[in-house]
């Protein structure tokens, strides 16, 4: 697949954060040393990364990977020189890996109940630890160009699929998304950062859509509702390459 290299820092020092959606979990093709944290040769960082020939790649994304994490583990890899940073992360503080077991194992109402604490989270709790991780990431590199890219959502409404759920779970799932996505624009735009909106991209590409860039429930389960390869080479990376 050809990508046509970005004029903003096609040469430049890019360093890659976040968590499993960044990793590239789901997409296959893992580098063995990276271990749990699962970063795939198919993500959208690492193929960025082999069209634009940046003078040094820091892929420091971590599958299951939190705020904190990012501020323990990750942000040492940012620094002065660095020219370019790309982070999904907040999926993970909100909970959404535990509520989708929940909605897809459990009934409607408990299922409703785990995505209205998760969008209470996402309101009330993730600004601060958004703010946090935005200034960290400041701090270190002070002239970085930073893109945070927000979050897909997971099911078509009305589509079929053999192990799909009802609309009305699929629906609220969708929802927590739109939220988690907003208050991630709204931070990342007070931290004067760019945000990539992957929604519309992936739009006739969501789960039980039949033609899905993401997983639906499948092994290994910690793959389930992650970007496949093409959800990241068709998906995260054209708008990340938009705005890079």
């Amino acid at each position: 697949m050809f990508v046509a290299p970005s004029a903003h820092a096609a040469t430049g020092r890019y360093v890659a954060l976040g968590d499993s959606y960044s990793a590239g979990l789901g997409a296959g093709s893992y580098d063995s040393a990276s271990g749990n944290c699962k970063r795939s040769s198919k993500s959208y960082p690492a193929l960025w990364a082999a069209a634009n020939a940046p003078s040094s790649f820091a892929f420091v994304a971590c599958s299951g990977a939190k705020t904190g994490d990012v501020l323990n583990n990750q942000i040492s890899a940012v620094n002065s020189s660095t020219e370019l940073v790309s982070i999904t992360i907040g999926g993970n503080d909100a909970g959404f890996a535990g509520i989708m077991t929940t909605c897809v194992l459990q009934s409607e109402s408990t299922c409703l109940n785990a995505v209205a604490q998760a969008r209470t989270f996402a309101e009330n709790q993730l600004p601060g630890l958004l703010d946090q991780v935005y200034a960290a990431i400041r701090a270190r590199a002070p002239s970085a160009h930073v893109v945070v890219l927000g979050y897909s959502r997971l099911y078509k409404i009305g589509g079929g699929c053999l192990f799909g759920i009802g609309d009305t779970k699929r629906k609220a799932l969708n929802g927590a998304a739109d939220t988690l996505d907003t208050v991630i624009a709204k931070r990342a735009a007070d931290a004067g950062f760019t945000f990539g909106d992957v929604r519309p991209i992936f739009t006739g590409h969501e789960i039980c859509s039949g033609s899905a860039w993401l997983h639906s429930t499948t092994w290994p389960i910690e793959e389930s509702y992650h970007p496949n390869a093409s959800g990241q080479s068709k998906g995260y990376l054209p708008v990340f390459n938009g705005l890079a």
